[in-house]
């Protein structure tokens, strides 16, 4: 059975970029488009990972992961991996203190 992935990311082409790297290896790729419908797409799918974009409009990434960690749900503790192109140490620092 294959891994439930979630990506989730505002810019359609880089959730397609994402999806072509991965698409051989034994995933079921899910995605997202902004941190709410990620988190209702979370809550249906049910990923054991999540490749979450940092940027984007309304929730952004750490919003997400904080509202997840947060949450009541039983897979609240999925692996989130951040995909960004910040690479100030405070955006590292933020990242870590959201739960990714």
């Amino acid at each position: 059975m294959a891994a439930k992935l979630l990506i989730v990311e505002d810019q359609t082409d880089i959730r397609n970029l994402i999806r072509a790297t991965l698409e051989f290896e034994d995933f079921e790729i899910h995605e997202a488009e902004d941190g709410r419908s990620g988190l209702d797409k979370f809550v249906a799918v049910r990923p054991a990972v999540v490749l979450l974009d940092v940027m984007m409009p309304g929730e952004n990434g750490a919003d997400f992961a904080s509202r997840l960690r947060a949450s009541d749900e039983p897979l609240r503790s999925a692996p989130i991996l951040m995909l960004t192109a910040l690479s100030e140490t405070a955006n590292r620092i933020a990242g870590l203190e959201a739960g990714v």
